[in-house]
């Protein structure tokens, strides 16, 4: 297969060139996975093209393929892989980049990943040989040899690595994938950029300069490290390898830093045109353009900004991103409008980003808009405390404006570096640690959170009993294991056997009793201990129980019927929303109880009246249908074949609950109805935001959805009797007096204007005169906003000269008007005026500088506030 590129490629042309030759070698090509390692708990982000093979590596997956070939969409930004602070003042640090890789999996080994490595760099990208020098590692002779006797390589380029890192197999060109398990030797391949940039090459005390940089590495798993420490020769050796898209880019575009690149320097550009600026060299449009991609692909792949986890750390990117912003000049939302632009760059390779843009740019507008509402006071504070700080910011001040503003700490330290000032971060953390006490012991915490147990499991019957017989293993009491409870004490009972479910899953856990010989034990709550032990939380009500006695375990029938109603109607209205709103809809939080189905799920938008019915509709149509319900334990791949929905970032076992109700099959550990019609009916009783990107649906079925309906029958008819209409004409009455209400606000508004004019007229005589202009400061009795500014008008167009500062309050909230006539502007500026005044009475405002608005909430200080403004204009104008 013949790769032809262009002297100079595009990215998009080096990624396509890449990916085809190894498709020419016999490697599948392998699509990118999410940015979202599934069931990976020890990656927050995918960070390395190799996360995807991760268990192939390991031996716990098996593909249908022993070659393939990725461009894998990788984010450090958080965690241990975290590059975010470096982001715009180096040349090659990204949140969001793109590794080139190619692996085997127990097929070819070191000579083949050398020599197609080689190939592709000199002779499909053409690259000289004599710019390339490589690594190995400095046990590893096989490497060594193929370089140098097979590839031609000269030794003077070939540079052993050995143990640089303090400990045995700690190496640079060692690679290992945890303290134990697969690990190997790895060789890199560096581009020499020319004498002309300093450093050394890889090995040298200049190795940290920018002359030779790092292209490609090659890993070669060849062994397993056991806990002694002992390499063992693995049976299949593989090959994991990655090269930086942006990287090979900068060397095939003939530039030195990956923000010289096409990719770069289009986003660039979109991000001067956003902000206004001319100068293209600025760090913050490389931290622009760099951001935007990783918020971007991050949201794509389903990640919602918020205050923990991987929502957080996209919310930190999107608020750095905002503030470089703010230092250029922008005040209101802008970095959601290089969306388009991203897509038209990206959208190809990544299709996602195009099936995603509306949604992509509707959740960046909304974080923009919540941010631009406090970044200005925020920035306030700290160029304030800046001001007086030499060497290092007060921590408790960024914990401030952390808490109070929503400026991450690293945001903070970000604006201090550029001022070459650290921040006290042990008083930050401390800061930090003493709100986490005080929202710890304002909480209410499970009583299994410390407890401590080593019994047998608990074995679950509640899928198909309510009842049943078992023994006390454990009692604990105030956390701590007893033998016995006695009537009246509250404590946690350990069973054998339950048909009790312990909350999971966004199912709360079952109540009802446990009946002893000597006791009565009323089961409040059930969590789970430990993944197989559940906790029965309660009070003993009569009696005793005691450890090894035997028990009827009996569910309360009613909530759990209650609760199962509920549980299968949220599987139906999440098949229901995905099939109204589109394939976007995400769950991202429930809870089922007796009551309700609480149900958070992505979409960018509320819900309008017509999709609620669409939606209660659909579910209600399954209902009818009685349709019988169907679980089934299988291994998840299996449980894959079967298309059953799967939620996003849950960690799955070997085993998995396939869960068919209706047309719904969803994996689902909870309890559920037999047939769709026990649900009943379903109604939703409420939707709304709860955070950026992030709805809320609340749903009530059977005897809740039924009450709910009867309360609003009886409302209607209160109404109907109260509004003297019948049922049918209850719109078009309620239409004619939200009228006629109109109206007679309008004529309201209309007499308190002539009242605060008549008022106005009299106030002009209290003007005094300073320097020879009227200054005027007064309380205006029944004025609202309007009023207020009427009033402002007439008195400068009468006082000609002049400044004024008009107050009234209602319901202890007081307003305020500045305003100063044009001849004056140019010394007293209304804006700066209100301001003075709103100060003093607990507020603030603002407005242009011959009229302001501004509000306050102490009004018993107003009196010495309208005093002190003849005192401030006469500072202004001397």
């Amino acid at each position: 297969m013949t790769i032809q590129l262009s002297s100079t490629p595009s990215s998009n042309e080096i990624r396509q060139a890449f990916l085809d030759f190894f498709a020419s070698k016999g490697h599948e090509i392998v699509s990118s996975s999410s940015l979202v390692p599934h069931g990976d708990p020890t990656l927050l982000f995918t960070n390395a093209g190799m996360n995807q093979f991760k268990d192939v590596f390991l031996g716990f997956d098996k593909r249908p393929y022993t070659r393939a070939t990725s461009s894998q969409k990788c984010v450090r930004a958080g965690g241990k892989h975290n590059d975010l602070e470096n982001v715009g003042y180096t040349a090659r640090h990204h949140t969001f980049f793109e590794m080139l890789g190619n692996f085997s999996f127990g097929d070819y080994f070191k000579e083949d990943a050398i020599k197609y490595a080689w190939e592709l760099l000199t002779e499909v990208f053409k690259l000289p040989k004599d710019k390339l020098t490589v690594t190995v590692y400095a046990e590893d002779d096989e490497a060594y040899a193929i370089w140098n006797n097979i590839i031609g390589v000269p030794a003077e380029r070939i540079i052993r690595i050995g143990d640089n890192k303090g400990a045995r197999y700690a190496s640079d060109n060692f690679w290992m994938m945890g303290d134990t398990g697969p690990c190997g030797p790895c060789t890199e391949i560096f581009y020499d950029h020319g004498a002309h940039h300093f450093g050394g090459p890889p090995g040298s005390p200049d190795e940290d300069g920018d002359r030779y940089i790092e292209i490609w590495n090659n890993v070669f798993m060849q062994f397993n490290r056991d806990e002694a420490g002992v390499m063992h020769p693995l049976p299949k050796p593989s090959v994991d390898t990655g090269m930086g898209l942006e990287r090979i880019s900068a060397v095939l575009q003939h530039v030195h830093a990956n923000y010289e690149i096409d990719l770069f320097q289009t986003l660039i550009a979109a991000a001067a045109r956003e902000t206004k600026t001319a100068d293209l060299s600025i760090p913050s449009l490389k931290v622009l353009a760099d951001h935007i991609r990783a918020c971007s692909f991050l949201i794509a792949d389903g990640v919602i900004a918020g205050n923990e986890g991987r929502g957080y750390v996209l919310r930190r990117i999107i608020r750095r991103a905002i503030r470089h912003g703010y230092k250029l000049g922008v005040r209101s939302a802008f970095f959601h409008k290089i969306v388009p632009d991203l897509v038209a760059e990206m959208g190809d390779a990544y299709p996602e980003l195009v099936s995603n843009q509306a949604r992509i740019t509707e959740i960046l507008k909304q974080e923009e808009d919540r941010f631009f509402e406090t970044i200005e006071n925020g920035m306030a504070i700290l160029e304030s405390e800046l001001a007086s700080t030499k060497d290092v910011f007060n921590g408790e001040t960024a914990f401030k404006l952390h808490d109070t503003y929503g400026f991450p700490l690293d945001l903070t330290a970000d604006i201090c570096r550029e001022r070459n000032v650290a921040v006290d971060t042990d008083a930050f953390n401390a800061a930090m640690a003493r709100q986490k006490e005080q929202a710890r012991a304002a909480g209410k915490f499970k009583m299994t959170a410390n407890l401590e147990y080593d019994g047998v499991a608990t074995n679950f019957h509640g899928y198909d009993k309510l009842e049943t017989s078992a023994t006390v293993t454990a009692l604990y009491k105030d956390g701590v294991a007893v033998t016995k409870l006695t009537e009246g004490e509250v404590g946690v009972v350990v069973l054998d056997n339950t048909p009790f479910y312990a909350e999971s899953g966004g199912q709360i856990g079952d109540c009802g009793e446990l009946r002893g010989t000597n006791g009565i034990f009323e089961a409040e709550d059930t969590q789970k201990i430990q993944a197989t032990v559940f906790g029965h939380h309660g009070v003993l009500k009569t009696g005793t129980l005691s450890v090894g006695e035997q028990v009827s375990a009996r569910v309360n029938t009613q909530a759990r019927t209650n609760t199962m109603r509920n549980h299968s109607a949220t599987h139906l209205m999440h098949k229901a929303l995905r099939e109204v709103l589109g394939e976007h809809v995400q769950q991202k939080g429930s809870l089922v109880d007796t009551d309700k189905t609480r149900f958070d799920f992505v979409h960018t938008a509320p819900m309008t009246d017509d999709e609620i019915a669409k939606v209660e509709q659909i579910v209600n149509a399954e209902i009818l249908a009685n349709a019988a319900c169907q679980a089934r334990v299988m291994d998840i791949e299996s449980a894959q074949n079967t298309g059953a929905m799967m939620l996003f970032g849950e960690k799955y076992g070997d085993e998995v609950r396939v869960l068919d109700i209706g047309s719904s099959r969803e994996l689902c550990g909870g309890t559920h109805v037999n047939r769709t019609g026990d649900i009943g009916l379903f109604k939703i009783t409420s939707e709304s935001g709860v955070a950026a990107g992030v709805r809320r649906v609340e749903a009530t079925t059977g005897e809740g959805a039924l009450k709910l309906i009867n309360a609003q029958q009886t409302l209607i008819s209160a109404l109907a009797n109260d509004l003297k209409a019948p049922v049918n004409e209850l719109a078009s009455k309620v239409a004619q007096l939200s009228d006629h209400a109109k109206s007679l606000e309008k004529e309201l508004a209309r007499l308190k204007s002539k009242l605060a004019s008549s008022q106005g007229d009299d106030l002009a005589t209290q003007a005094v005169e300073i320097a020879g202009v009227k200054v005027l400061a007064a309380t205006l009795d029944g004025a609202d906003a309007n009023a207020l500014r009427e009033t402002m008008d007439k008195l400068k167009d009468k006082l000609k000269s002049a400044a004024i500062v008009l107050a009234s309050v209602s319901d202890g909230k007081v307003s305020l008007a500045a305003g100063v006539t044009a001849d004056l502007t140019s010394k007293v500026k209304a804006g700066e005026l209100v301001n003075f005044v709103a100060g003093q009475v607990g507020g603030k405002g603002g407005g242009k500088p011959d009229m302001a608005m501004a509000g306050g909430s102490d009004a018993s200080q107003l009196p010495q506030a309208l005093a002190s403004v003849n005192d401030w204009v006469a500072s202004k104008l001397n």
